[in-house]
């Protein structure tokens, strides 16, 4: 029987951690996982690779061992590293910050969708890329100015690459997953109110018992993936569908 592979990026915790158990479940994958810290795991199906996203230079030199050839079933890329960055106002933004988000959230995402399409465009197997985005890509939120710009580029880069897929060989999606008890909600929640005024109602969230699980967030993402053809747009939003 054929292997399906997926390509999965920040598989260390959160969101990535729990998409990752979930395809580890199913055996018919090989699974590359790709983040700044290796998890260790040990898993014949696995593979994990540290790479600081941080550092584009590092990232393009390893672009051509982070996509096997093969005579796969099917092969998924899920870019859903992220970093929620400096939580502050324009005009108090630090520049270095600033870049590592962008090259974080969006040029490392682009990088890897690109040589992702430029390696299997001539491959028979079903291919899919899923960018993770954000709510945040299409609501302006004070203090998140890096943070909300990086994933409103990144889903309209995916829109770009559908429009470009006329053959439809390929399906890519942009994925909004809702907010999610992580360490991400843990950085929002300790922001400096001044910086963040919508800081109490993320509290709140939290306090509330409003935040979905990374669990059920990432079996919404695999069942996506596995029933495309029932989503015909590009831009998703986990909330907006339920599991049968």
């Amino acid at each position: 029987m054929k292997k399906s592979l997926l390509i999965l990026t920040g598989h260390s915790k959160g969101l990535g951690r729990a998409i990752l158990d979930a395809y580890l479940q199913k055996d018919e994958f090989e699974i590359i996982a790709i983040s700044r810290t290796k998890l260790g795991l040990d898993n014949s199906n696995l593979t994990e690779i540290s790479i600081d996203f941080g550092d584009l230079e590092v990232l393009e030199n390893e672009l051509a061992s982070l996509f096997p050839r093969g005579d796969y079933k099917q092969v998924l890329l899920i870019n859903n590293a992220g970093w929620i960055g400096e939580i502050k106002p324009i005009g108090s933004l630090q520049f270095k910050k600033m870049r590592t988000q962008i090259n974080i959230n969006l040029l490392a995402p682009m990088y890897l969708t690109n040589a992702f399409v430029s390696t299997y465009k001539d491959s028979e197997a079903r291919k899919i890329i899923c960018n993770i985005s954000s709510g945040a890509a299409s609501k302006p939120m004070e203090g998140w100015g890096v943070y909300c710009s990086s994933k409103a580029a990144i889903a309209m880069f995916t829109n770009v690459a559908a429009k470009e897929n006329t053959d439809g060989k390929f399906r890519f999606f942009s994925v909004a997953p809702g907010i999610i008890d992580t360490q991400m909600q843990d950085e929002i929640r300790q922001a400096d109110g001044m910086d963040f005024p919508q800081v109490e109602r993320f509290k709140g969230y939290k306090e509330n018992g409003d935040l979905s699980t990374p669990e059920s967030v990432a079996a919404k993402i695999s069942y996506l993936l596995e029933n495309e053809n029932k989503f015909h747009e590009v831009i998703q939003d986990v909330r907006n569908f339920d599991l049968p």
